[in-house]
C-alpha cells in the first residue's frame, strides 16, 4: 500500500502547481453558478416547487464547487494510451489499475478542493436567495463530507472504466462524450435531481451517478435525514466496489491483448 500512498501524495503536490487554472476555474464556476441560480429563480417565480429554493441554491453551489471532480481526466494517461507510452508503466512492479486509480483520485480531490473552498466561502457570503445556506446540522455537515469522499472514490472508479474503453478504441471522444452527458444529467449538474419527477426519484437515487455529488448535497441540506445515513454510505460503498471490480476486470483483459501504438 505504501507505493500507492506515495503516488497519491505526489499527485496532490503536483495539482497545487496550477494556480492560474485554479483561479480561472473559480471565476468560471462562480459565473455559471450565478447564471443557474438566476434561471431557477425565474422558474420558482413562475411555478413554485415543493423543494425550498434555499436548498436548490445550495445544491447548485455544491455542484459548481466540485465540478472538476466530475469532469477532470488524466490527460497524461490518455496520451500514454494513444502513443504507446503506457508500456513504461507496465514495467513498474505495481498493479497498474491501482497505480492510476490513486493518481486520478488525488487529481480530482486536490483539483476540486482548491476551487471549492474559496467558492463555497464566497457563496456563503452572498445575499439570501443567491448564496449557499449553512448545513442543516453539524452531524449533517460531517455526513456530507464523508459522503463526498465516497463520491470521489466512485467517480474515480467510473473514470477508470472510461480509460479501459480508451485502451480498446484508442479514441476517447465517443465513449467520453457519452459518459460526460450521463454525468451532467444524472449527477444533478444541469438540473438538480430533487427537481426531477417524484416517480423518477427511487431509480435516480439508486444509480451510481447520484452517489457522486447528489447524495452529499442532500445530506448537507438535510433532505436526507440522519437516520438514512448508514444506508446511503452502504449504497455508495457498494457502487465503489462494483465499479472498481469492473474496472480491474477490464484493465486485466486489456493487458492480456494490449497492442502498443507508437514507434
Amino acid at each position: 500500500m505504501k507505493p500507492y500512498l506515495s503516488i497519491f501524495k505526489l499527485r496532490l503536490r503536483l495539482e497545487t502547481q496550477y494556480r492560474g487554472a485554479v483561479l480561472g476555474g473559480l471565476i468560471c464556476q462562480m459565473f455559471f453558478g450565478l447564471i443557474l441560480i438566476a434561471v431557477y429563480r425565474a422558474l420558482y417565480a413562475s411555478k413554485p416547487q415543493a423543494i425550498p429554493f434555499a436548498n436548490v441554491a445550495t445544491y447548485v453551489w455544491f455542484q459548481q464547487a466540485f465540478f472538476r471532480m466530475l469532469l477532470s481526466t488524466d490527460d497524461d494517461l490518455m496520451e500514454k494510451i494513444k502513443t504507446g507510452g503506457i508500456a513504461y508503466d507496465l514495467c513498474r512492479p505495481l498493479h497498474l489499475y491501482s497505480f492510476y486509480y490513486f493518481r486520478i483520485l488525488a487529481m480530482k480531490l486536490m483539483g476540486s478542493l482548491l476551487r471549492a473552498v474559496p467558492m463555497l466561502l464566497i457563496a456563503l457570503l452572498l445575499p439570501e436567495g443567491w448564496g449557499m445556506s449553512l448545513p442543516a446540522s453539524p452531524a449533517a455537515f460531517l455526513a456530507s463530507i464523508v459522503s463526498l469522499l465516497l463520491g470521489a472514490a466512485c467517480v474515480t472508479a467510473s473514470e477508470n472504466i472510461t480509460m479501459a474503453a480508451t485502451m480498446r478504441t484508442l479514441d476517447p471522444r465517443g465513449f467520453r462524450t457519452i459518459f460526460n452527458v450521463l454525468l451532467m444529467l444524472l449527477t444533478g449538474n444541469i438540473l438538480p435531481l430533487t427537481l426531477y419527477p417524484d416517480s423518477w426519484q427511487p431509480v435516480l437515487r439508486l444509480l451510481p451517478y447520484a452517489q457522486m455529488l447528489d447524495a452529499p448535497a442532500r445530506l448537507y441540506t438535510g433532505e436526507y435525514p440522519l437516520a438514512e445515513v448508514p444506508g446511503i454510505f452502504l449504497l455508495q460503498i457498494a457502487w465503489i466496489i462494483a465499479l472498481v471490480a469492473l474496472g480491474c476486470f477490464l484493465w486485466n483483459q486489456n493487458q492480456k491483448r494490449l497492442v502498443l501504438q507508437g514507434g
